[in-house]
């Protein structure tokens, strides 16, 4: 499987696929619902939950409306401490820096932390090309990167496998990249964590350059903030020469009392855990202690055209978490490589179509990917109604916005088109005016059930592809009404 998500089929196509696995569907099932279940826990456990998801939604908001004034101040204060700071308007250009900037010190390895920003514009291709190597020091990450696979999930991006799996990963890979697995390795847990960290050591001691993003950066002191579970992202952070720092544009808070909020709602929300294990902060360089060079590089990316969006601006306050991931019943059964994109799940449906701008058959698909059923909502730390976004992509879509499909650009509309949706919706409304009708109607259906066929033909024929056409029932709810009804009074 290619690493890069350019060029994937849209996401029907790649769902329908995706739920014939049962291998898949089984991992994603098991593993979901595990982290969700922690996590609710790990929520309940605070009185002031409601209060603190209420803040982290007011202090994004706040941010956006005067982003200007924020990266602004943040840049002086990175220069201030030492750091230079790059702007990248899309991911052609955050590629060229960061490359340039890896060229410049002469190495051709570079080790980095899981970095969502540096996936989203497929930076490894891009080093790759110029014979740099990259290697992914967290552990799923590097489990994807050994098994030439793509992420399926923000937080644990190798969810999709299994142990066995990743234990012949492990044993066929891991030699072509460096130590290679144990002899006789198995897939006890313990055993494949011991086999990465063997195999990454060697790594974090020689390595010159490291590349990271950031979950947050705090615009009064310049200070990047990084949260991880393992402590690879510490070595990296602390042990190369020169860091280089990709990080989207929205991941700034104005001061040190907003980031507070943050570390209390980010590590329940993902990982279930009280406070996060390894956390690490950094303020441009200091003479013998950490890096002595320090780059960051804004990318904006579609970011501020999202941002010119009143309703679809609020995705901008996702904090990476993946809660929305993990309680939602389309996720769960498709899986994160149906999505086409770096960010999957319901966050994924609203972000990538607003960053890459509705042109192309899956970006168009995207806000279709979702059952409306509002979990994703329930869960944000941040409060993104991502249901509200979702129809609001969908008003986009179906006004007729020019994609690219097959190297044609075309005008996408829904399975089915628009006039034989107009034309069910007239006869539903005349049929609801006309109660006598309305009744016929029901008998009429009630009689001819044995008849009916199991798809629907024509137009409704793309969605009973997905779905199992619901039965009809003996009686309607009127009949069965009337008739309890009438039989309760003979009792009286």
């Amino acid at each position: 499987m290619s690493g890069t998500f350019l060029g994937l089929p849209a996401f029907p196509r790649a769902a329908h696929e995706a739920v014939r696995d049962s291998t898949l569907r089984g991992n994603l099932r098991h593993a979901t619902h595990t982290i969700r279940a922690k996590r609710a826990v790990a929520v309940g456990e605070l009185a002031d939950w409601d209060a603190l998801r209420e803040a982290g939604r007011q202090i994004k908001d706040h941010t956006l409306r005067h982003l200007d004034r924020y990266l602004e101040q943040l840049e002086a204060a990175v220069t201030a401490a030492g750091g230079t700071v790059h702007w990248a308007a899309d991911a052609a250009e955050a590629n060229r820096i960061v490359t340039g900037l890896v060229k410049a010190t002469g190495e051709s390895e570079v080790v980095k932390v899981k970095s969502m920003a540096t996936q989203e514009i497929d930076l490894n291709a891009a080093l790759e090309a110029e014979g740099i190597s990259a290697v992914e020091t967290d552990l799923a990450e590097l489990i994807v990167q050994l098994g030439h696979d793509r992420p399926s999930h923000i937080l644990v991006p190798a969810i999709h496998k299994n142990r066995g799996e990743i234990r012949d990963i492990f044993r066929a890979e891991m030699g072509a990249r460096g130590r290679p697995a144990p002899a006789g390795l198995t897939d006890a847990p313990a055993e494949l964590a011991e086999a990465a960290r063997l195999h990454l050591r060697e790594k974090f001691l020689r390595a010159k350059v490291a590349v990271s993003g950031a979950n947050f950066m705090v615009a009064e002191t310049g200070t990047m903030v990084v949260l991880e579970s393992e402590g690879n992202g510490r070595m990296c952070l602390t042990l190369p020469q020169t860091l280089i720092s990709v990080v989207g544009i929205e991941k700034i808070v104005p001061t040190w009392r907003d980031l507070e909020v943050f570390l209390q709602t980010l590590p329940r929300s993902s990982t279930a855990e009280r406070m996060n294990p390894y956390t690490t902060m950094w303020t441009g360089t200091t003479d013998g202690d950490g890096p002595g060079t320090f780059h960051l590089v804004l990318l904006d990316n579609g970011r501020t055209d999202a941002l010119a969006d009143t309703v679809g601006r609020q995705a901008l306050r996702c904090i990476r978490c993946s809660a929305c991931l993990n309680v939602c019943p389309v996720y769960e059964r498709a899986g994160g490589h149906a999505y086409g994109s770096a960010y999957p799940g319901p966050i994924g449906a609203i972000l990538t179509p607003q960053l890459r701008g509705v042109t192309t058959e899956l970006d168009a698909s995207l806000p279709y990917a979702s059952s409306l059923c509002g979990a994703c909502y329930e869960v944000c730390p941040v409060a993104i109604d991502i249901p509200q976004v979702l129809v609001h992509l969908r008003e986009r879509v179906v006004q007729g916005g020019p994609v690219v499909e097959g190297g044609e650009r075309k005008v996408l509309r829904p399975a089915g088109g628009h006039a034989a949706e107009r034309a069910a919706m007239r006869a539903a409304r005349w049929a609801l005016d006309h109660p006598a009708a309305w009744a016929a109607g029901q008998r009429l259906a009630s009689r001819t059930r044995r008849l009916h066929p199991r798809r629907l033909p024509g137009p409704g024929k793309a969605w009973t592809d997905t779905r199992a056409l619901p039965p009809v029932p003996a009686e309607s709810f009127r009949a069965w009404w009337q008739r309890t009804h009438d039989a309760k009074e003979e009792i009286r």
